[in-house]
Formats: structure tokens, sequence, C-alpha cells
């Protein structure tokens, strides 16, 4: 969809958003007596702020927002619920919380979460007349006609009809001897034709899938184009090499061409993550680690014999070695580097069963993320011998270890955790692993280490 429209949308629904929730603030305050003992303006102005800053937070991780979620009323109004339901029990949460510093009647927050949810589902009817409106609007219609008729011109008229709520692809031209008897899109003849054609019917963009290097007229339908006032985009096809999305970048006036985009490329991401994984490490290891380590010891040490720590090596950044610590959860065993965990598995102590349900016996990993071999979230290692062996098994595996390991990541919280049974295992966790890397934000490693504490207090089947 067009950029600039896209960032309109964006831009209205955030505030209309928080303007109905702040309209609905307003008039249900107005419309409920004050708890007795408390300030008006210091109780109503605490709860204000505090509904408006978990909204803008809830919608930054959920990325209600997002141009993704904006190209379909289904992606939106379902993002949007989505965030409003965890947004809706840190409300309860936090109003328990502070209740007996800022008392406020309960039908108040109740009120404004029942109606912020029909605000939201206005909004998102708006948006949804929104589009039906410019879809409809004549003044809106980008008229287009692609070049060429085979897979990559059908995929291309397919996501426009999708994306696109204002483009009317008119049809295809393609050589006479490429042309189909049954269609079912309009596929006129003759590539030397174009411009008599879009003038026919009232072309205002073109799309070519035919590439100048494969038909020389390409040039000269550019030049024609631009004096027409038609607009003239190419769509190169890699599906030959590479059949995922792509990253263009310039160096001047040279484009480069790569595989992936990895925002952690840029210096300025690498010193934010750097410092989100210190500051949380840090609180883990002073906080929590400073007297868990010693309890754990006790017990580790007076239920099973060997050490209380356990220190494997496994494949961090780049692939260079690093060993990961975690509080030992097995008796001492000649295979720890090699057979990982199964469910049930006799390896496991009575206390360990309990620190692997619980996620507990990967606390010593914050002391890694403080060295720098690690991060708070990233892939998750594995063992040197286990790095072969998926290595072997799905050709993307190794690009994961471009990122920092981390002690949660982004195929944890999507349910890939725990024993790998089959191939189709690790291509998922890869394929998430990727994601990650080439998605990668602040306000996402905040939503994924908040998935992992939800899910860690939830209960996950497997860890074992």
């Amino acid at each position: 969809m067009n950029r600039r429209f896209l960032k309109f949308q964006q831009i209205l629904f955030v505030v209309l958003d928080l303007f109905i929730l702040n309209l609905i603030l307003f008039t249900t305050q107005t419309s409920i007596d004050e708890a007795p003992g408390s300030s008006l303006v210091t109780t109503h102005t605490f709860y204000w702020s505090l509904l408006n800053l978990l909204w803008l937070t809830m919608a930054g991780l959920g990325r209600i927002y997002a141009y993704q979620e904006l190209t379909s009323f289904r992606s939106f109004t379902k993002s949007t619920f989505g965030g409003y339901f965890i947004w809706a029990f840190f409300v309860m949460v936090m109003a328990f919380v502070f209740n007996g510093f800022f008392p406020l009647p309960q039908v108040f927050l109740y009120s404004a979460i029942l109606y912020f949810a029909e605000g939201l589902l206005f909004n998102r009817l708006l948006f949804l007349a929104i589009r039906l409106w410019v879809s409809n609007k004549a003044y809106f219609h980008r008229r287009i006609i692609i070049l060429g008729y085979n897979s990559l011109s059908r995929k291309l008229a397919a996501h426009l009809a999708i994306e696109e709520p204002n483009a009317r692809i008119v049809g295809f031209i393609d050589e006479t001897g490429n042309v189909p008897k049954v269609s079912s899109m309009p596929v006129f003849s003759g590539i030397s034709n174009t411009m008599h054609i879009a003038g026919m019917q009232n072309i205002t963009e073109i799309f070519s899938t035919v590439m100048p290097e494969d038909n020389n007229e390409i040039y000269q339908l550019m030049k024609q184009a631009d004096k027409a006032l038609i607009r003239f985009r190419i769509v190169p096809n890699f599906a030959s090499v590479i059949n995922r999305p792509v990253h263009m970048d310039y160096i001047r006036d040279i484009p480069i061409l790569s595989e992936r985009k990895e925002p952690l490329e840029e210096v300025i991401n690498r010193v934010q993550k750097r410092i989100f994984d210190i500051a949380i490490s840090s609180v883990a290891i002073v906080f929590v680690l400073s007297w868990l380590a010693p309890l754990l010891s006790l017990i580790i040490y007076a239920t099973s014999p060997g050490p209380v720590f356990f220190a494997q090596w496994r494949n961090g950044k780049n692939n260079r070695p690093f060993r990961c610590f975690k509080f030992r959860s097995m008796a001492v065993s000649s295979e720890s580097d090699s057979r990982q965990a199964t469910r049930n598995d006799v390896r496991v102590t009575s206390i360990g069963r309990f620190m692997r349900k619980t996620s507990l016996d990967e606390f010593p990993q914050f002391i890694n993320v403080l060295l720098g071999n690690m991060s708070i979230v990233g892939p998750r290692p594995h063992m040197l011998e286990h790095t072969k062996r998926f290595s072997a098994q799905e050709e993307h595996y190794m690009v994961r270890q471009f990122a920092k390991p981390g002690i949660t990541g982004w195929a944890q919280t999507n349910g890939y955790r725990g024993e790998i049974t089959d191939v189709k295992q690790i291509q998922k966790r890869v394929q998430y692993d990727l994601w990650y890397l080439e998605n990668w934000s602040l306000a996402l490693d905040l939503k994924i280490t908040f998935l992992t504490i939800y899910n860690g207090l939830k209960g996950d089947s497997k860890a074992y």
C-alpha cells in the first residue's frame, strides 16, 4: 500500500484511539462520585496517566499500528483486541496494587474498560469504512497494467488486489505467443503496443515483470511512460535464487541488494540492546541471583553429588564457542555434551525437574549476558554437536549465528522450545529466529521478555 496513506492511517488511529479512551475517562469521571478521602485531582490524574501509558505500551509491544497490521481490517482488528485484553488485565492488576494509595470506585475502571472496547470497535469499523470509501472513490483509483503474463505477474496482481484498496488491475500485456486462451483477467497482445493500450485504458501505472535485459523495448517504454505521465515500475524476479523478500540499500548511487535486513548491524541499535542487556541482567543478578544461587546451591549439593553449576560449550555469535552457565539439573553424566534432555529423562534430579519446569536453571546465564557472550533475547544457543547436526539438516540454520544467543527468544515464546525430535521443529525455530534477526527492535525485546515471564508463570508443557 502507498506508504504515505499508511502513515496517515497510523497517525489517525493512534490519535482516535487515545481520543476515545480519554473521552471515556472524562465522561466516566464526571458521572461517578469521587471515593471518600481521596484527592479528586491526584487520583484521576494518576489513573488517566496509567491507562494512557499502558495502552501506548501495549500498542507498541503488540505492534497494533504497524504497517503490516494496517493492510487489512481483519489483521488490524485482531491485533487491536489482542492488545486490548492484555491492557485490560494490567489495568485491573495495577488498580488492585495501587488501590491503597489512590482509592477509586471500581465502577470507574470497569466502565472505562468496557466502553473502551466499544470505542475501539467503533474505530475499527471506521477504518473499514475509510478503506471502502477509498476503494470506491474514482479520484484515488490507480489503474494498473502489468507487463508479462507469468507466475510473478499473477502473484503481483493478487498481492495488489489485497493490499492496495485503491488499485485496479486492468490486465496484463505479453507477446502474442504467450497470451493464454483463458484467463481470469484480460491479457493484451504485444509489448510494443503497451503505450497505445495504456492510453485506451486510462492507465496510471505500469508494472513490468519483463526485465530490460530480456526485452530492449522496456527502456524505450520507460521513457515514453514518463512523457505520458504514467509511472513505470520494474519488478525483478529473484525466485530462481531467492524465494523470500530481499533488502535494497544504496552506497551513494550504487544499489546494494542483500538477502535480509539486519537492524542490529546499526551501531546505535547494538548500543541500545547492550544497555538493555546490562540493565536487565544487573537487576536479575543483584535482586534474584544473589539469594537464589546460595539457596539452590545448598539444595543441589544436598540432593545430588557433583558440582552446583554446569558450564557447557555452546555456539555463540559468529559461531564462536562459549561456556554457557546453568544450575546443574541432571546427574553427572558423560552424555551431558551430546544428548539433549527428553521428557521423563532419568538423568534429571528431583530438584532439577522443578528448576527446569520453572526455568530457574537458566538464571546463571544472566552472568553470560553481563560478560557479553549472550543477550537477554536472541536465538537459543545449542550444543556444539547439535549445531553441526542441525546445520546439515536446515540450510539457513547458520544464519541465526549472526545474532548473539539469548536466554529466551522469539521461537521459544511461540512454542518452539525443549526437545527437538524432527527436522520440521528445527526448521520452524530457524524461521522464527531469522524473523527476529530481521525485525529486531527494543520494543520487540521487551515484548519477548514479558511473554517469557508470562509463560513461565503460566507453566510450559515443553519445559522438562
